[in-house]
């Protein structure tokens, strides 16, 4: 019986170990996002951070929300990723809302 208890404390301190830091973080991008191209440009290059589990863009919105493990990568990382391919991008705070897409911008090259 005791090395049943001795061998679940064991289990269950081994996973305790391994829990990640996931972490979600809202982007919002200049220039403003417009079209397909856009959403493609910015998720190929944040696929291939270190750490990044799931990208969703909308456009609509203009956000980029991230989540990813706290422990491979920081928001700070992501934007400067995204310095790159010709995008500056911020962190939003908790309720703030981006500029809607306006139609008189052009896609970055």
């Amino acid at each position: 019986m005791s090395r049943i208890i001795l061998t679940l404390a064991l289990a269950a301190s081994a996973l305790a170990l391994q829990a990640k830091d996931i972490q979600k973080v809202v982007l919002t991008t200049t220039p403003q996002m417009h079209c397909q191209k856009c959403e493609t440009k910015i998720k190929n290059q944040l696929r291939f951070e270190k750490g990044v589990k799931l990208i969703e863009v909308s456009i609509p919105e203009q956000t980029v929300t991230v989540t990813y493990d706290a422990e491979k990568t920081t928001p700070e990382r992501l934007i400067d990723s995204l310095k790159k391919i010709k995008y500056t991008a911020r962190t939003l705070k908790e309720g703030e809302k981006a500029s809607p897409a306006s139609d008189n911008s052009s896609c970055p090259r």
